[in-house]
């Protein structure tokens, strides 16, 4: 089995096949799979899923171990759901030790199983930076794969999906592999993006067989982060009346979004929504036809939200304005460069002089606690502080990372429906931050990688950790990976009001309302079902089709 790294860096058009080892299949099924997977000379590796669309699946490595004894090369997905700093830890190392060396770094789905109790102890960018780290110090050539989604039509989603997409490779990522998405304008805009900045990291593109059902989940929003347009869903519709179901015509697109991937100048083909070896076959085979005149299939593949943004486009909104607070906080931040939201970290005297206060604040408990007790309830009200100890606000644009129910600290995951939030009913926080960002013209600042905070901080005064060196902040990092970590959260579940006042979020909403309209109507279900049947069992669960960033 040639590494996929040498298959990715041979300059050779890649493929790489989703394996969902979710806990609908058995053990047995996968690895048979896998098995005449491994005998598609084009497929590079198989990317074994782990808590695909927030689902508990199979043991990702166990699975990957399996595989790899079958001849296909695993790329094994390690999240960030349900595990502190020290859990993934052991997870590399164990993957370090069985030399399983393709990593896809992604922060993962909210659990739906326990939808209030999830655990995110770091992000994507900071998980990429720790697999980095360790192939440097260890010399263990691990490949990082990461996610980024093109896909995005609100201004502010889509910006900050290229920002954190350059901060996942100043990370350490050596691959970027997209979201699931039908819109090619999408797909060229990613790649003249990276074009312009000189950045020559390869990409491979998200090709997903897509069934009429699939589609009208997807149309809402569920799995998070997927979206197909009305337009897609109608056409899906009309093809699923034919007698295989649609199959055909499915299969067709999917060639067509290969070929046009290749003359766009993708590094290749991220192929999901079957696990049918003849049909991943007949895939490839026919793109190869169809790739000299990809240009003309083009026009075909245009289903994108109308009006949505598109960033080689004319927006007919108006740039972001600078708002109050945020004016206010950088003036103040750059006439007193010494406060902790001052982006300037040198050194004064009167910064020492300060330092001399805390030092001797420290040492009263009483009057610490008291401060303490002053600094959260002050910033709790105009910043939504949750009392992490690790305070970032000037490095965010003052938004508190803390009211982000993944606690993100390098920008928004995949899993945003039209810059709402995955998990809760509200705004995404990373599109004010953008936002403010844009108004301010200091976007390439939000470029700055934000190091994972001290957890055992939490509860602590953030200023006093701050001017005593104790906190984790952008250019002054703490080596967290023994301890330090934790459940990601400085509130109790049943204590975050956050949490537990929001209604579902805006995807949910709109995939009960519409089941609720079907009602008890079957009517059509019979031909989605027959061609997605025929579709490697894909049509039965959504799960697999997308990587929450």
């Amino acid at each position: 089995m040639k590494p996929l790294a040498e298959r990715v860096q041979s300059g050779q058009f890649v493929y790489m096949t989703e394996l969902v080892a979710s806990g609908l299949k058995r053990e047995a099924q996968v690895l048979e799979i896998a098995s005449k997977l491994a005998m598609i000379p084009e497929i590079a590796a198989g990317s074994i899923t782990s808590y695909a669309g927030g689902q508990l699946g199979q043991d990702s490595i166990r699975v990957g171990t399996a595989v790899r004894a079958r001849g296909l090369v695993p790329n094994v997905h390690l999240t960030c759901v349900s595990q502190d700093r020290q859990t993934i830890d052991k997870t590399l190392v164990q993957l370090q030790a069985l030399e399983m060396h393709n990593i896809f770094s992604i922060s993962g789905d909210w659990p739906k199983a326990a939808q209030k109790t999830a655990v995110f102890d770091i992000d994507s960018v900071q998980l990429a930076a720790h697999i980095a780290d360790l192939r440097a110090r260890t010399g263990t050539p691990f490949f990082i794969s990461c996610a980024v989604s093109p896909f995005k039509y609100q201004r502010e989603d889509l910006l900050y999906q290229y920002v954190k997409l350059e901060k996942k490779i100043a990370a350490g990522a050596d691959m970027a592999i997209t979201q699931v998405g039908w819109d090619a304008t999408k797909f060229v805009e990613l790649k003249t993006y990276l074009d312009e900045r000189g950045i020559k990291t390869p990409v491979l593109g998200n090709v997903y067989v897509l069934s009429r059902r699939a589609a009208e989940r997807m149309n809402t929003g569920n799995p998070p982060g997927c979206w197909a347009s009305d337009e897609l869903v109608a056409v899906l519709r009309k093809e699923s009346e034919a007698p295989d179901g649609g199959l055909q015509a499915r299969l067709e697109r999917a060639a067509k979004s290969v070929a046009i991937l290749k003359g766009i100048g993708y590094a290749g083909a991220y192929l999901g929504g079957t696990h049918d070896a003849r049909q991943l076959t007949w895939i490839i085979r026919r793109a190869q036809e169809l790739a000299p005149k990809w240009e003309e299939l083009f026009e075909e593949l245009q289903f994108g939200k109308k009006d949505g943004f598109y960033l080689y486009q004319r927006d007919p909104q108006p740039k972001p304005t600078r708002t109050f607070l945020p004016t206010v906080m950088d003036a103040a931040g750059k006439a007193l460069p010494f406060v902790p939201w001052s982006k300037s970290d040198r050194d004064s005297l009167v910064r020492s002089a300060i330092q001399g206060v805390f030092r001797w604040l420290d040492g009263r408990p009483r009057l610490s606690h008291w401060f303490e007790r002053f600094e959260y309830y002050s910033k709790k009200e105009v910043f939504g502080c949750q009392n992490c100890g690790n305070c970032v606000l000037g490095h965010m644009e003052y938004v508190c990372p803390q009211t982000c129910p993944k606690q993100m600290r390098n920008g928004p995951c995949g899993g945003t429906f039209h810059g709402a939030c995955e998990v809760i009913d509200q705004e995404c926080i990373w599109v004010k931050v953008m936002a403010r960002a844009e108004a301010s013209n200091t976007i390439d600042q939000l470029k700055v990688y934000v190091p994972p905070p001290d957890r055992t901080l939490t509860g602590t005064a953030s200023w006093l950790n701050f001017y005593l060196g104790r906190d984790s902040r952008p250019g002054r990092p703490k080596e967290l990976w023994k301890s330090g970590g934790g459940p990601g959260r400085t509130l109790a579940i049943d204590e975050d009001e956050t949490l537990l006042t929001a209604g579902p979020p805006a995807a949910d909403q709109l995939l009960a309302a519409r089941t609720a309209k079907a009602g008890a109507s079957k009517a059509g279900g019979a031909g989605g079902a027959s061609g997605v049947g025929r579709a490697g069992g894909a049509g039965k669960t959504t799960e697999g089709m997308r990587q929450a960033g």
